[in-house]
């Protein structure tokens, strides 16, 4: 068959530039060896999110007597738990399957296979195209003496579909998808460790915005080895034993399964690429420019297969870049930000330049601090853990970067992420008026404590 525009894995990219694509009058396909929807929405994204969420909910049960309300006998169900989950992604993937639908989106169930600068095989078929986007995704990474089997050694996909609840998990890799996914067996009950290669959790991550969250580990106890190298393991379900190399020395953890999440590499090494013509680099990424082309002009590469950061928002808008680009439109990949999540306990949402990079640049910035533990809405939901931080210009007072780690992090970010979108000075956030009692004045106060201008917390420089 010929199309107009050939779109390879239909995850948060390639069904969201599917969808864009048909909208400018293109006729598209969508080929997917799986659900529509790819790993975010059937394995990734918004399985581990509601699972967190339910795991969120446990733990505020445990809690309520606090707050005066006694709840016994919390029970964890995990096999109804992941039925309620599998309904969440049926339902989103139906959504997905309906929008393709309604675009005039013609869909193929079946691995894509490049077989000329012009043409794929997919399944049975093969697919003439005038325009092709490669949005294939990732795939866990595996370490040498701790092959996935599914039944001793998960990855990512594995923990998410646990039908019991583990009684003792060890967590390999303490960036955020470990630590999403220790926090939340954590809640549930497991007894959980975690080990990191580097010297702390969230490699990359402001230290002072991961202070909370170690903090709050160790109250949990969960033990967190740090500078630490996992070797290998031996034993049965149930009963494993995990070698770890730490600063003081080889210690085993005792465990019933490891998860192995020390990250993601593209997949691009199953789509023939070479017959197209398409490049890749050495850590087997496709470059692209900012329309989202390849090499090859008419090929474009969104997602995780593109480049770094791995993030689904970043996909979708890539998406939509290169679908129109595909139209004719003058569009192009540029954001000043792109906003990133943790939903760990508590959450950390960051957008735009974090402090020790910019102290290291040599910039000369401001900054501004308002801790949760000021903010009535926090105080009143039982929830104080945490701080909002602005980073500003000293000479322009332009907003450079907003990082959150505290309650509904990831829902506050969003007001940071557009404030830096639009160039909006410190005193624009601090001259906004927010809703009293609610979570967002902790951005609105943060800026005025960086203009010296704070009215619930000590300043800093006078105002």
């Amino acid at each position: 068959m010929k199309t107009d525009v050939l779109v390879i894995g239909g995850g948060p990219g390639g069904y969201v530039a599917a969808i864009r694509a048909a909208q400018l009058g293109k006729k598209v396909v969508l080929a997917e060896r799986d659900r529509p929807g790819g790993v975010c929405v059937t394995v990734g994204c918004i399985p581990s999110k509601a699972l967190i969420g339910v795991s969120k909910l446990v733990d505020k049960a445990k809690s309520a007597a606090e707050m005066g309300v006694d709840i016994d006998g919390v029970r964890v169900d995990l096999v109804r738990m992941q039925t309620w989950k599998e309904g969440v992604v049926k339902k989103l993937v139906g959504g997905v399957q309906f929008l393709l639908k309604s675009n005039g989106v013609e869909q193929r169930t079946g691995e894509a296979r490049f077989v000329s600068q012009n043409a794929a095989r997919v399944g049975d078929e093969t697919v003439e195209f005038d325009a092709c986007i490669v949005a294939t995704g990732s795939r866990p990474v595996q370490i040498p003496g701790f092959p996935f089997d599914g039944e001793r050694v998960i990855d990512s996909t594995g923990a998410l579909a646990l039908s019991e609840l583990p009684r003792r998990l060890c967590v390999i890799g303490g960036g955020y998808i470990g630590l999403e996914l220790g926090t939340l067996y954590a809640r549930l009950g497991s007894q959980v460790t975690i080990v990191e290669m580097l010297d702390q959790i969230l490699p990359g991550t402001d230290p002072d915005l991961v202070g909370p969250v170690a903090r709050k580990l160790k109250k949990r106890g969960v033990p967190v080895h740090l500078k630490s190298r996992a070797l290998g393991y031996e034993g049965r379900p149930g009963e494993l034993s995990a070698r770890i190399e730490t600063p003081e020395g080889e210690i085993a953890i005792e465990c019933d399964r490891i998860l192995v999440a020390v990250g993601r590499v593209p997949l691009s090494d199953g789509v023939d690429l070479e017959k197209a013509g398409v490049l890749r680099d050495a850590k087997g990424f496709i470059p692209v420019n900012d329309k989202r082309q390849t090499n090859v002009a008419h090929i474009y590469a969104i997602g995780d297969v593109a480049g770094q950061p791995m993030l689904a928002h970043k996909a979708s808008k890539e998406g939509e870049v290169a679908a129109e680009v595909i139209a004719g439109r003058p569009s192009v990949f540029d954001p000043k930000c792109i906003p990133a999540v943790v939903f760990g306990d508590p959450e950390i949402a960051t957008a735009g330049l974090q402090e020790p990079d910019a102290r290291a640049a040599g910039r000369e910035i401001i900054v501004g601090k308002f801790p949760f533990s000021a903010l009535g809405r926090a105080l009143a939901s039982a929830e104080t853990d945490g701080f909002v931080k602005i980073i500003g210009d000293a000479k322009t007072m332009a907003a450079l970067g907003v990082h959150i780690v505290g309650p509904g992090a990831g829902d506050l970010i969003s007001e940071a992420a557009l404030a830096l979108e639009m160039g909006a000075l410190l005193p624009d956030i601090g001259l906004t008026i927010h809703p009293h009692p609610t979570l967002p004045e902790a951005v609105m106060e943060a800026a005025k404590a960086a203009l010296g201008e704070a009215i619930h917390a000590l300043n800093r420089r006078g105002g």
